[in-house]
């Protein structure tokens, strides 16, 4: 699967703090240690709709770790998927008489689109689960082999689960107590409540084929993937037993996130399977979270074909904290625009105030923890006296213009 084009980055004088995150598994805010490459991996989506707002927030999150850590000198190499067979991409199909193939290739298309026109710096490798089905299988048959897996007993669909207790270090990533766990997986894909489990909240790794399901062959049977192992085996097979990043949603945490590195863990032994466990915060409308079965979604595309222009989307999201669960309002964009108005009279002007003390600042706000609003209130600083000819630098407005480009992927 090809990724979508990826803008280049400009340098920016002066040198760059390391960059710090809040990691979810220990609750603390802790610098990230990459060596010469940095390896990230971002859950990508499931393609039975367009981008919505909470989608774009989260991949605006980590394309900001993408673009600190290349201005520290990391090569990145980022990984995200795409989950292009799924039960809410087949029921989505059956609902409106679609070919699901067809459907998830379409919606994969203008997410890509989406990407593109925010100027998200495309991910190294961009794999859909369809295509890495004989690497799921093979990890599957590891885990079977390993005792970490199990098979159902169930004369008619005896499907794969992954034993929880596998791994002793299991709850690790979330910290939640086990009435959570059942709760949350039954919300979010799981069945806790199917007879024969050895625990409520193991996690499905392989389906056996079922009439009118999608399927493959494998050393497992007919059948196809679950959720989690697809990015488990995606992640492993390019970037290694351990990663710098893992990141997603909030709504990520479990079970997905916990069980990719349960699964990881108890096939390498390594651990912990990411060094940073990194969640955006949830977009919200109108007072409630922003998602598909509420109905009140804002689409990328949406905002786009009304003549939008993509940098105001990227400033409206990127001016709340990437962790907070923050609302999309008739304001937000409001201000936005003017913002994004603002920054570019400014950057136009044959000169301004010396700027390499506002680049300075823009870096250490994005180090800490990705500090998007003192971020964008020191750049508006500086854009006021500019605009107020309070300055007679004239190459401070072509730095601002770069460094803004680079380090919050905004075109002025």
């Amino acid at each position: 699967m090809l990724p979508w084009s990826s803008v280049p980055v400009p340098p920016v004088a002066g040198s760059a703090p390391p960059l710090r995150l809040f990691d979810t598994a220990t609750g603390e805010l802790r610098p990230t240690a990459p060596g010469a490459t940095a390896r990230m991996y971002v859950c990508g989506i499931t393609p039975y709709d367009a981008t919505h707002l909470g989608h774009a927030a989260t991949y605006l999150a980590f394309d900001l770790v993408n673009r600190v850590w290349r201005d520290c000198g990391h090569d990145v190499h980022y990984v995200q998927n795409v989950t292009d067979v799924d039960e809410p991409l087949l029921e989505r199909a059956i609902r409106d008489q679609d070919d699901w193939v067809v459907l998830a290739m379409r919606e994969t298309a203008l997410f890509r689109e989406d990407m593109e026109a925010l100027r998200v710096l495309a991910p190294r490798q961009f794999i859909g689960a369809v295509e890495a089905i004989p690497e799921i299988s093979e990890l599957v048959g590891k885990l079977l082999a390993a005792g970490s897996a199990y098979r159902l007993d169930d004369p008619e669909f005896p499907d794969v689960y992954f034993d929880s207790s596998a791994t002793r270090e299991f709850g690790y990533e979330s910290g939640y107590d086990e009435a959570t766990m059942r709760r949350l997986s039954a919300e979010r894909g799981g069945d806790p409540e199917r007879p024969g489990k050895r625990h409520p909240v193991d996690a499905l790794l392989w389906r056996m084929a079922r009439d009118g399901e999608p399927a493959w062959d494998s050393d497992l049977g007919r059948g196809r993937p679950g959720w989690h192992v697809e990015c488990t085996a995606i992640a492993l097979n390019r970037l290694g037993t351990q990663i710098d990043v893992q990141g997603g949603g909030s709504d990520l945490i479990f079970p997905h996130h916990e069980f990719g590195a349960a699964h990881a863990e108890a096939l390498t032994g390594v651990h912990p399977f990411a060094r940073h466990y990194c969640h955006a915060g949830m977009i919200g409308l109108d007072g409630e979270k922003m998602s598909k079965s509420r109905g009140n979604l804002v689409f990328v595309s949406r905002l786009r074909a009304d003549g939008v222009d993509p940098m105001a989307i990227r400033l409206g999201l990127l001016a709340g904290h990437w962790r907070s669960d923050r609302a999309w309002e008739p304001g937000t964009l409001r201000a936005a625009q003017a913002r994004l108005a603002a920054w570019r009279d400014a950057v136009r002007l044959d000169a301004g105030p010396e700027a390499h003390d506002t680049v300075a600042r823009l870096r250490t706000h994005l180090a800490d923890d990705l500090d998007t609003p003192n971020a964008l209130a020191a750049l508006d600083a500086w854009a006021d006296e500019a605009r107020g000819h309070r300055g007679r630098d004239r190459d401070a407005p072509a730095l601002v213009r770069a460094a803004v480009d680079a380090l919050l992927g905004v075109a002025l």
